[in-house]
């Protein structure tokens, strides 16, 4: 595991902690039973992947421990919006304060300004954290492997499909991938980040695609910057992509993930 990420994880601990102060689990209960139904985000995925359409989550997020501020000008209601006019399948939006610069104040201004489906991207390690995600209208979790253990995934699993929510488990290897295929995954995101050097090769989700049993949609997120990278994809069958910051560097997010993943693009 990196140091950033063990760096990462000792703080979401604290952040927990200090949010049960604040608000009790009960209460939070409270806010997810009353918050409308979670929309079906791997359906959503789901139905693009099956007519060999692209199917974007499109990822709102300022900045990152690797490449600092993504970007300066930053509106996430704006940036939401364009994506949805722009035909993004789902929003994936970055709820970490102090690596990503993200909040969850941010997830419930685009939840009330689109009707996509959204995930909450966080380093999910309680059940807390996901209960507060149902609470702000998320309709689905992401879960890292390399940040949990057996046990811990197969419980925050269970707790988000409890709550209606879809899961998506990212993996970064063999190792991981194999430990992820313990669940009942209806979509697994494969990272092409190396977590250790940061390299990327969108060789790590065609290397991995043999040992995913059909049925389950492949997200393959990181490195997808050109329509090269799209059709080296859709050519080994992978669909669904996760992009943020090829997005978040451009003038109109929407616009770019338009041109990136035009249908000509999509055959």
């Amino acid at each position: 595991m990196s140091n950033i990420l063990t760096k990462i994880l000792n703080r979401k601990q604290e952040e927990v902690t200090a949010a049960k102060a604040y608000k009790s689990l009960d209460y939070i209960k409270k806010q997810a039973l009353a918050a409308p139904a979670a929309k079906d985000f791997s359906s959503a995925l789901l139905s693009r992947v099956k007519r060999s359409k692209a199917a974007v989550i499109a990822e709102i997020k300022k900045a990152s421990p690797s490449k600092g501020v993504i970007r300066e000008n930053f509106d996430p209601v704006a940036i939401a919006q364009s994506y949805q006019m722009h035909g993004a399948t789902c929003l994936s939006v970055l709820t970490d304060v102090d690596f990503f610069q993200g909040s969850l104040d941010i997830f419930r201004a685009v939840r009330a300004a689109v009707d996509l489906p959204m995930i909450r991207k966080d380093f999910i390690v309680d059940d807390y954290q996901i209960i507060e995600a149902r609470a702000a209208g998320a309709d689905a979790i992401l879960l890292i492997v390399a940040a949990l253990d057996d046990k811990e995934l197969a419980h925050l699993y269970q707790t988000a499909t409890d709550w209606g929510m879809s899961v998506l488990v990212e993996v970064h290897d063999d190792n991981e991938l194999a430990r992820a295929l313990k669940l009942p995954l209806a979509m697994v995101g494969i990272n092409n980040r190396n977590l250790k050097t940061f390299d990327v090769t969108l060789d790590t989700t065609i290397n991995m695609l043999s040992q995913i049993p059909e049925g389950v949609v492949v997200v393959t997120e990181s490195g997808i910057f050109t329509r090269d990278d799209v059709a080296v994809m859709q050519r080994n069958n992978v669909h669904a992509f996760l992009v943020g910051e090829a997005f978040m560097r451009a003038t109109d997010p929407g616009e770019a993930l338009a041109n990136l993943f035009s249908e000509g693009n999509n055959k």
